[in-house]
């Protein structure tokens, strides 16, 4: 088979003083969980899962918060680094038997 890619001769551009090239963590990036897999994962109700995290800030709430229906259309998507914040605090607050 003939390999149909051409490749650039081109040298990298200079990058100017200070200024480093890296990976950027980004939240948007980084996996999401819904509140049943964290409710699977820690063996918790969705319930508790939402009481844990609906206040985190990083936490993404997609959908009405209304207080006027009885029941919130609120879907969450957890970041990675928010439920290891979580998951930190909370294991930071276990009593020592």
């Amino acid at each position: 088979m003939a390999n149909h890619y051409q490749y650039s001769q081109e040298k990298p551009l200079a990058q100017p003083t200070g200024v480093s090239i890296g990976v950027v963590s980004s939240a948007h990036s980084e996996r999401h969980y819904a509140v049943v897999e964290i409710a699977q994962l820690w063996n918790l109700s969705t319930d508790k899962v939402r009481e844990l995290f609906q206040n985190e800030p990083g936490v993404l709430v997609i959908g009405e918060r209304s207080p006027r229906h009885k029941r919130r259309y609120v879907t969450l998507r957890i970041p990675q680094s928010v439920l290891e914040r979580v998951y930190s605090r909370l294991s930071s607050n276990v009593p020592a038997w």
